[in-house]
């Protein structure tokens, strides 16, 4: 994922209600627990860990029985401290306080919470990069009496995998924001592992890019169960039967223990974002240096800022971004400065116009004697005839034909900007040489910047050869009659 170009906005949840969901994860609120138990007597280690003797008290105040009681009252324990909910005040004694932070979970806004439960996302993310610390032990490198760890037998390279976390959750993210994405629905574990991997532009992938797939997969599966706790995924682990199956080493755990459904992808594992983990992610890509808007970051910002702002943004996010800037605006004061932000020759003009046009249809009738306005404008009145037809207005002066070609250029023009050479715009450009048999004859006078870039279009865009050629004769004539 490149950081060159702005990610979808994502619609977050508003802050107060992030903040309670990370407050009920089961390792923040764990961690406060502990944080709020510990007292004079509490010990750590070296590391700030739990004294041994002091994780059964722990795990029964955290109400966690088990074999791996133990382990989840240390886990709850060592994101107590990194968190700044526990201080270690003594590190000769191991004696500990309540941390500055740990008020804030009470007292502090939803914002102080939410950089809590950040820094709690932190170190499980650190966590979910490291391998099975038996696998870890087992490749120190005592030989030399160093305790180094020896890399190279553990096959595992601490920066690599980092990346490769971040890399599928960045995916995850775009996913979970594009237009053309699942949305709040999940995403299989093999799609997602797949698109670290196999390249976009491959048909059939090898039999050893689908053994990475499935490598993959499993490194994932363990990752998104450790995330799971801190609140950033909904997660459906990969059917156990599955792990069964590849797992060449125990022949009788093979035989699943019952029918299962080979074309049920669901088996492979599901993953969602939370809406607390979008706000996560977006942070961190924030902090990396990506472009991720949110719906609602230009709503104080002027009409000018919204217009060339969701120039990128797909449909439903437009609306919902736009709907946001008039809700804090009186209707015709509204049109009044959209039209204003919607004038201009420079490249960019077209789809701040069509952007104009989409926000005049949610503000109603109110807006229409901004319409009325700018009816003798060269650039606004074609669009505000439109408007005003639509809307029912009455005494609506019919256009002029230059004005009627200069609109419709214009329209295409966004349109370019907007879509690409689309399916929708193929169409649209088939329709208008069909109702228009001079329209290239007179599309080319157009006094319009985009002119002869569109006529290029529709020569590229249009399936009739000799239609085609019509349309390129027409954009050479309008550069050489334009300078261009």
């Amino acid at each position: 994922m490149s950081d060159s170009s702005p990610l979808p906005p994502v619609r977050l949840t508003d802050e107060a209600e992030l903040a309670r969901a990370a407050l009920s994860t089961p390792l923040l609120s764990r961690a406060a627990r502990l944080a709020r138990w510990a007292g004079p007597d509490t010990r750590v280690d070296a590391g700030g860990g739990l004294v041994e003797e002091q994780l059964p008290a722990a795990a029964e105040v955290l109400g966690i029985t088990g074999d791996d009681a133990a382990a989840y009252a240390s886990e709850a324990w060592r994101i107590a401290v990194d968190t700044g909910l526990v201080e270690v005040t003594d590190e000769e004694t191991g004696t500990v306080a309540a941390g500055e932070d740990l008020a804030l979970l009470t007292g502090g806004s939803p914002h102080d919470v939410l950089g809590i439960w950040l820094g709690a996302l932190e170190a499980v993310l650190a966590d979910a990069s490291v391998p099975d610390l038996d696998d870890l032990v087992d490749a120190m490198d005592l030989q030399n009496g160093g305790g180094e760890i020896d890399f190279s037998q553990l096959d595992w390279d601490p920066e690599a995998e980092a990346e490769f976390l971040d890399g599928v959750l960045g995916n995850l993210y775009l996913l979970s924001v594009s237009e053309d994405g699942p949305g709040e629905g999940p995403v299989p574990l093999p799609a997602l592992a797949a698109s670290m991997i196999v390249p976009g532009d491959m048909g059939e992938p090898s039999n050893d890019m689908l053994e990475q797939v499935s490598d993959a997969m499993m490194r994932l599966d363990d990752q998104f169960r450790l995330l799971e706790p801190v609140g950033l995924v909904e997660y459906q682990p990969v059917d156990e039967a599955l792990m069964a199956e590849a797992d060449d080493t125990d022949p009788a755990a093979a035989e699943p223990a019952g029918p299962v459904d080979d074309t049920d992808v669901s088996r492979y594992g599901m993953v969602r974002l939370t809406p607390l983990g979008l706000y996560g992610l977006r942070a961190r890509l924030l902090e990396a240096g990506f472009e991720a808007p949110a719906v609602g970051d230009l709503a104080d910002k002027g009409a000018d800022a919204l217009l060339d702002g969701t120039a990128a943004y797909g449909p439903r996010a437009v609306r919902a971004e736009t709907e946001q800037w008039l809700s804090r605006r009186e209707p015709l004061t509204a049109a009044r400065e959209l039209l204003a932000a919607a004038r201009g020759s420079d490249p960019g003009a077209p789809l701040r116009r069509l952007r104009c046009q989409e926000a005049l249809s949610l503000v109603g009738r109110a807006a229409e004697p901004a319409l009325r306005e700018v009816l003798g404008d060269a650039e606004l009145g074609g669009l505000a005839r439109v408007w005003l037809t639509e809307h029912g207005a009455a005494d609506v002066p019919a256009p002029s034909e230059a004005m009627i070609f200069w609109l419709t250029i214009d329209t295409v023009a966004a349109q370019l900007a907007a879509e690409g050479n689309s399916e929708e715009l193929q169409a649209l450009v088939e329709g208008l040489a069909a109702q228009h048999d001079g329209f290239f004859t007179a599309a080319w006078r157009v006094e319009h910047p985009a002119t002869a870039d569109v006529l290029e279009a529709m020569g590229r865009l249009h399936p009739d050869k000799r239609v085609a050629k019509e349309a390129r004769k027409a954009a050479f004539k309008a550069r050489s009659a334009h300078g261009g």
